[in-house]
This record gives structure tokens, C-alpha cells and sequence, in this order.
């Protein structure tokens, strides 16, 4: 599967990462629905090619994904909802409307359970949708100045797409208060309700500290890191009882122990060598 023609989008792979700018820029990379169907199909691509799923870390394609990194290109990382799409919604039945909103649901779904450690590079501003975005991500820096709100209630309309993703992450109170205010805050409060992992003071720090995370989680196993993510989605998800839980966890770990992963883990850490998916300079390559 070749990697999907993309008009608003700017792919980059290096080694087992891909890297995804949002390149509307003349709009502050607002979605509209062109953008939002070529960033699904670059989520769904991306995860075909995921070194996790498949056990393996490459292919006759070449090296699969251990990480996505989303950042905006120009002066903001994501505007929200671009204004000629909202206008338009006005006009459209229930029907078309909820069509609109299967399609954003997707968007923000496909990132949250993408097998890969997904990261985020935030400046400017990350309103509406932009804020569902770095929501569903595992980890984003922010660099200082970045603003971010759920600024759907200044339109009137309710975060609620983009709600079960900025819930999870920080709780229901911080949730119904962003929400309901819907103003900008800043980078240190979104740090301490947990919407952001680090704070940098430039462009050039935060891609310093993404290339860190990368070398970091290059050194986990590929495997290790979706099943993580299945097991965080399996908690997010559970409708059993406490029994049946921890038996799934039984199973879950059963599985992992015996996985050709988890049996080169350990005989690397007795043998005293690194693990087979280590990259020799840690690096992303």
C-alpha cells in the first residue's frame, strides 16, 4: 500500500518515523473536509505500516513506523474547524451534518488508538479541533506562548466530537470547565491539568525534545508500545467487572511473555546486549 497523495498534507519519513505537518497554512491549517479525509487516510496507512502490529521492523517497503510525530506548518499549529465548512452546516440537514462529524470522529479516533507512540509539536494557537488533535496524541510539547481552548461555545455548538479525547485526558471537571468557558489558556495551565507533557522556550527546544522521545522510545520495543496503547484502550473501554478485568490482564500479560518480543527482551537483558529492534545509535534511523 503506497503512502496516500496528499494536497494539505506534508509527510516526511526518516527511518521508523513519520512525520505529518499540517500545511494549510493561508487558514492557520484549519480543517475543512478535504483535510480531515487526507489525515484519516494517513492515519489509516500508517497504522498498515506499523512495526507493532506486525512483529517486525521492516518489509520489502522498507523500515515500518514506530512513531508519528503532528505539528503544524506556518505561524499556528491548528485553527479549528476552517469557518467556510462550519458556515456551510447551516445549510445541511441532521444527516449531513452528523456525516461531517462521523468523518472528525474518525479523525480523532484513528490518532488516539494509532499503534504507534504519537507525539504532537504545538505553537500558536490549538482551538476546536486543534485541541481534539493534540488531545488524542500520546505526548506533546508545547512551546511557550501556545494557546489553547475548546472555543466551540463561543460559536454557540458543544466540543462534543472532540470530548471523549480532551475528557481522558484531563478528568471531568477540567473538561466541563474548559468547555464551558471555552476561552484560551495558556501553556503552564495546560501543563498542569495534563493536556500538554512539556513546555519549551523556541521551535528549535521543542524539536530538541522530540527527537529525544524519539530516541527513547526507540529503545522499546515496538511491539510493547501498541500493546500498551491496546491495554490503556482496553481500560478506557471496560464494561465487565473487576474479575474479568484482571483476568484480561492475565491474558494480556501470558501473551506478551511469550511473544517472540518479549522472549528477545528477556534474553537480551540476561546476555547483557541490547534487544534486536535498538537501534545501534539509539537515534530514529
Amino acid at each position: 500500500m503506497s503512502s496516500p497523495v496528499c494536497e494539505h498534507l506534508h509527510l516526511e519519513v526518516e527511518g521508523a518515523v513519520l512525520r505529518v505537518g499540517l500545511a494549510r497554512e493561508s487558514v492557520y491549517n484549519a480543517l475543512n473536509t478535504a483535510m480531515i479525509t487526507e489525515l484519516c487516510d494517513v492515519l489509516d496507512w500508517s497504522a498498515s505500516r506499523s512495526a507493532g502490529p506486525a512483529g517486525l521492523l521492516s518489509d520489502d517497503g522498507g523500515p515500518l513506523f514506530r512513531l508519528l510525530v503532528l505539528h503544524g506548518m506556518g505561524k499556528h499549529f491548528c485553527a479549528g474547524a476552517d469557518i467556510n465548512m462550519m458556515r456551510d452546516a447551516g445549510a445541511k440537514t441532521p444527516e449531513e451534518n452528523r456525516e461531517d462529524s462521523a468523518r472528525l470522529d474518525r479523525l480523532f479516533n484513528g490518532l488516539w488508538a494509532h499503534p504507534c507512540y504519537t507525539i504532537a509539536v504545538l505553537h500558536g494557537v490549538a482551538l476546536g479541533g486543534g485541541a481534539g488533535l493534540i488531545s488524542a496524541c500520546d505526548h506533546v510539547v508545547a512551546v511557550e506562548g501556545a494557546r489553547i481552548a475548546l472555543s466551540e461555545g463561543k460559536l454557540g455548538i458543544l466540543p462534543a466530537v472532540i470530548g471523549p479525547y480532551v475528557y481522558r485526558r484531563v478528568g471531568s471537571a477540567a473538561f466541563r470547565r474548559l468547555a464551558m468557558h471555552a476561552g484560551r489558556i495558556e501553556t503552564a495551565e495546560a501543563q498542569r491539568i495534563g493536556l500538554i507533557e512539556d513546555v519549551t522556550p523556541d521551535h528549535d527546544a521543542a524539536w530538541a525534545t522530540v527527537e529525544g522521545l524519539v530516541a527513547e522510545v526507540m529503545t522499546t520495543g515496538p511491539s510493547a508500545v501498541s500493546a500498551a496503547k491496546e491495554l490503556a484502550l482496553g481500560f478506557d473501554r471496560w464494561t465487565g467487572d473487576d474479575l474479568a478485568l484482571r483476568t484480561w490482564t492475565l491474558d494480556f500479560t501470558s501473551r506478551m511473555r511469550g511473544s517472540d518480543e518479549g522472549q528477545e527482551g528477556l534474553s537480551a537483558f540476561l546476555e547483557k546486549r541490547p534487544p534486536a529492534w535498538r537501534p545501534d545509535d539509539g537515534g530514529s534511523k
